[in-house]
């Protein structure tokens, strides 16, 4: 498997959790709006970019 696949998985995996801690949090009324909006921001930063880095690296043998 190719590093940056690789990096781009564990970016994508990293970018979910903070998107399913930030709805949680939402849902329960537990954090602060400023720690919620921050966590959320980088977790779609994460998730975008490991997602394109799975997208755009070719597979090569």
């Amino acid at each position: 498997m190719n590093l940056k696949r690789t990096f781009g998985t564990i970016l994508t995996v990293i970018g979910i959790i903070g998107l399913l801690y930030t709805g949680a949090q939402i849902i329960q009324h537990a954090g602060t709006a400023t720690t919620l909006i921050v966590v959320g921001i980088i977790s779609i930063i994460f998730f975008s970019t490991g997602i394109s880095l799975i997208r755009n690296t070719k597979d090569e043998a």
